[in-house]
């Protein structure tokens, strides 16, 4: 009977560790089982951030092409914006004075005509009528092309509007640093000024050229 009951508790003794084998073995299984697991997640997440990451990559590379070809087009677009400037300053320059030039071309024509007339005629009364008459003429055009004659004479000297060429002296102190007379007149072309008038001053004291 003892043999029995120590045959029977070293059987249950097998069965027990055989169990706690299993238990081992099975723990062992499920710990391999989690830890692959995790190792596919991880590698599923990091295949994820990777093609998220190329993903941005593509879109940053697709706005760096689309901000290249808008820079190249401005700048072509800059540079044919010069090129025209460029240009029409060029034809601007050629014929700036085109309007002008035409307009005189009438009062040119009048003085080859006075010019034949003067080689055939003595009259001198009708000679003259015919440059008064040209003269006249291109006045008119000039003053409407915004040419203004400047009014000088007995105005006090301005050094910014007047070329003194000499001086001469005056008994008249009021005189003094006047504009006695106008050599050349000077003009405005727009109300700016394109030539100063060349004048003579009044001085008091011994003449003195300047």
């Amino acid at each position: 009977m003892i043999f029995k009951k120590k045959k029977v508790m070293s059987e249950n003794t097998n069965k027990n560790a055989n169990t706690s084998s299993e238990n081992a073995d099975n723990l062992t299984q499920d710990a391999t089982q989690s830890g692959n697991n995790q190792n596919d997640a991880a590698e599923n997440e990091g295949a994820a951030m990777v093609e998220v990451n190329e993903d941005k990559i593509v879109a940053l590379q697709t706005e760096l092409d689309e901000q290249k070809e808008k820079y190249l087009r401005l700048v072509a677009e800059f540079d044919n914006f010069r090129r025209r400037s460029r240009k029409e300053h060029y034809e601007l320059e050629q014929t700036a004075g085109k309007d002008v030039i035409t307009d005189l071309l009438v009062v040119l024509d009048d003085m080859d005509r006075a010019g034949k007339q003067m080689e055939v005629s003595s009259d001198i009364k009708l000679i003259k009528e015919g440059v008064t008459l040209v003269f006249n003429k291109m006045r008119g055009i000039l003053l409407k092309k915004g040419l203004k004659v400047m009014d000088t004479k007995k105005e006090d000297f301005n050094p910014d509007l007047h070329e003194a060429i000499t001086e001469i002296p005056v008994t008249d102190e009021a005189m003094q640093g006047m504009i006695i007379d106008v050599i050349e007149p000077g003009y405005y072309l727009n109300e700016k000024l394109i030539r100063c008038a060349k004048v003579i001053i009044g001085k008091t004291g011994e003449l003195k050229g300047l």
